[in-house]
């Protein structure tokens, strides 16, 4: 079964850090346009050679009569030399393509994050008129030398937010006499977990409480056995909250003993609710841990609000999130090797490859910075178009019959609440789903969407995330406008993925780091905890020189519902407009996540 393609050259040794990147082709097609243009000018010659001495007359009026003759060659070697880019493009990406088949029948088949178990399908193609115009605007481009505006901050104030959240404020710290002890089972993937972690975190500092080492539940969905200490630095988290709060990696021996759902402190997801307030902490939780010594948050999550909430708490959870929470070695190492093969060359060093790689950064000096990056750059790109995602929305994506019987299957199967809920409601139509702006964008809308805001044919894309439903048949419409498509799979060779490999959890940081350190994120579902969490650590570590992209998607779905007329001058300036005014600096509302919108007097300083 071929797989969406992607980009990767097996002629290239494992340790060249070029893996990844287009080598064919070019020296022979540079060499066959020399002899072309060589034999224009012997051509060219020929005309003229006779034409001398007496005849330098004939020589200029056979010029003015064979003008339009000259132009029409020059014109025609023009168009020679397209073609024969696009040819070799085209050629490159059909053998990038199989290598990287053969690559995954050898050992990457079974890892589940890029093949999709669906038989082959054909393309499927919703807006096929603005496919056409998106490639011939690309196309065009190309001799352009004017870059997309969108590989940098629009608005200058995103550069005068600081991070702060690990400044120590006077008069706080924490109560000498512990309450008692509190342990975290948390639910979820890696950036749920995350969440609950440094929610565990300010929950421990308002009941004056000390804090077990979360543990992460073993989920049917991830299959992920991973624990906090296969992910984070243990010893650094603790470290670096010592001042905030009490972290200790085991219950003293009087307490293990003790069954804790006996003695009432067992505390669900059903005894406390999304969103809690401080109060309701208080007075739920508190008097157990008080009586009993211990209290256990099972399936913990979401279960803090944002807002109300004491301005010490909410910069204990920003310190956390982008202070104590370090990726283990192994994985930064990985990490590192990754962003360096997708950029070809060592990069500057940024405080955002500081926080996440650690040790294991690129050691190049800050003054190469223009050098190193240069033509390397890339765009990584959140894609939202998993199987139970798209099932789940019950938006149809034009795919016929034959899709929609297999998504409601699927339904029937995964979501039982969700087909029984939908028996007793009103249904929404999937057109009306669309317009309200619930539908998952589709690799097609968002290859558009990149191609209005004037990303090149070339530009190096970083693919995050694991499956995408309906593989190749999907993907066709996005790698036709940009082949240049990475994912960990590829830049890792199978003895670099084989650690990671069942473990979903530590895979997915690797997508994390490859989001937050790369020249420019695109997201297509705000919604999602990977791009929430990478968008609030771009903002936070930045320095204003990490753009985010962030499309609305009601507004995007009336735009494309104009695909039958729109003209592409149009479709851009309107994308263009949706995009930038998503990028527009603010100061983080009411309720609103602080992991996600750092930018607040408790997480960040403004200089």
């Amino acid at each position: 079964m071929k797989e969406y393609q992607i980009r990767r050259s097996e002629n290239v040794p494992a340790s060249d850090p070029s893996i990844g990147r287009r080598m064919s082709g070019g020296d022979h097609n540079w060499n066959s346009k020399v002899v072309l243009l060589n034999g224009l000018k012997s051509d060219s010659g020929k005309f003229s050679s006779p034409c001398k001495g007496a005849h330098v007359g004939k020589r200029h009026m056979w010029f003015h009569k064979n003008v339009r003759s000259i132009a029409y060659i020059f014109v025609l070697v023009g168009f020679f030399f397209l073609l024969d880019s696009l040819m070799v493009s085209f050629f490159d990406s059909i053998n990038l393509q199989h290598s990287s088949t053969s690559k995954n029948s050898k050992g990457l088949k079974d890892d589940g994050k890029v093949t999709h178990t669906n038989k082959e399908k054909p393309p499927v193609k919703m807006y096929g008129r603005l496919l056409s115009l998106a490639s011939s605007a690309l196309t065009e481009k190309e001799f352009k030398p004017k870059k997309s505006d969108f590989w940098k901050e629009p608005y200058k104030q995103a550069s005068s937010w600081k991070p702060c959240a690990d400044r120590r404020p006077p008069n706080t710290g924490k109560h000498d006499k512990s309450n008692g002890y509190i342990m975290v089972s948390a639910n979820g993937g890696l950036n749920q977990q995350r969440v609950a972690i440094c929610n565990a975190v300010a929950v421990a500092s308002l009941l004056n409480a000390t804090l077990l080492l979360p543990r992460f539940l073993y989920s049917n969905v991830w299959k992920d056995p991973s624990q906090f200490g296969d992910i984070y630095q243990e010893e650094y988290f603790i470290s670096v909250l010592k001042h905030e709060v009490n972290i200790v990696k085991e219950l003293p021996s009087r307490l293990k003993s003790i069954d804790i759902e006996v003695i009432g402190s067992l505390i669900t997801d059903a005894a406390i609710a999304k969103e809690a307030k401080p109060i309701d902490y208080v007075r739920k939780v508190l008097p157990i841990l008080v009586r009993n010594g211990v209290v256990h948050f099972l399936g913990y999550g979401n279960r803090l609000g944002f807002d109300p909430l004491p301005s010490k708490l909410q910069r204990l959870r920003c310190k956390c999130n982008f202070h104590a929470l370090k990726f283990v070695p192994k994985i930064q190492e990985a990490a590192s090797l990754l962003v360096r093969r997708i950029r070809k060359h060592d990069s500057a060093r940024s405080m955002l490859d500081k926080q996440l790689l650690g040790n294991y950064m690129p050691n190049i000096p800050s003054r190469h910075h223009e050098v190193a990056r240069g033509s390397y750059r890339y765009l990584a790109l959140h894609l939202r178009f998993e199987e139970d995602m798209v099932a789940y929305s019950q938006c149809d994506f034009g795919g016929g019959e034959s899709e929609r019987k297999e998504l409601q299957a699927y339904r029937e199967i995964h979501f039982p609440l969700l087909i029984e809920r939908l028996k007793s409601s009103k249904p929404i139509s999937p057109e009306e789903l669309r317009k309200l702006g619930r539908c998952p964008l589709t690799p097609e809308e968002a290859a558009l969407l990149l191609s209005a805001l004037g990303f090149k044919y070339g530009t190096y894309i970083y693919l995050a995330g694991s499956q995408i439903y309906g593989a190749n048949s999907r993907m066709q419409a996005f790698t036709s406008l940009y082949p240049n498509l990475v994912t960990k799979e590829t830049l890792l060779t199978p003895s670099e993925l084989e650690p990671f490999r069942n473990f979903s959890s530590q895979l997915a940081a690797l997508d994390f780091i490859a989001c937050a350190t790369a020249d420019v994120f695109a997201m297509t579902d705000s919604g999602s905890q990977l791009s929430s969490l990478v968008s609030g650590f771009r903002t936070y570590y930045g320095n204003g020189q990490a753009p985010t992209l962030r499309p609305n998607k009601k507004r995007l779905a009336a735009i494309l519902s104009e695909n039958s007329t729109i003209r592409w001058n149009d479709f851009e300036n309107r994308v263009r407009k949706m995009i930038e005014e998503g990028q527009r600096v603010r100061v983080r509302g009411f309720g609103r996540s602080i992991y996600r919108q750092p930018r607040s007097p408790e997480c960040m300083c403004r200089t």
